[in-house]
């Protein structure tokens, strides 16, 4: 196969979380098992990263109230808790990036 036919690799998908933060918890299982039905589907799936905003003040401030947070290609989905939300991101920043965006209405560019 022709190396530069290898689609590009996609960027991380980042979990902002915070230290002790159940909901978050359940954002990351939720997340982990909509990747694996993207795979299953036969559709590509980032790697998930999970990131502490205690780590950066800037992110602290901006995203302590709305945690957990997805954020991937500078998008942002906050309070990603609910499937059909985080589903709907998924699929306008994987998807689009082939061209075929969904719309997803929940998703905030971030900073």
């Amino acid at each position: 196969m022709d190396p530069a036919a290898l689609p590009a690799p996609l960027p991380d998908l980042v979990l902002w979380r915070g230290d002790g933060c159940h909901l978050c918890d359940d954002a990351r299982d939720l997340v982990d098992s909509l990747l694996h039905e993207r795979i299953a589907a036969g559709l590509r799936a980032p790697v998930l990263v999970e990131r502490r905003i205690a780590d950066d003040p800037a992110v602290e401030r901006a995203l302590f109230e709305v945690i957990p947070v997805l954020e991937m290609e500078g998008r942002r989905l906050p309070l990603a808790l609910r499937a059909g939300a985080v589903r709907a991101f998924l699929g306008e920043v994987l998807d689009a990036r082939a061209g075929a965006g969904t719309g997803a209405e929940s998703v905030e560019r971030g900073p």
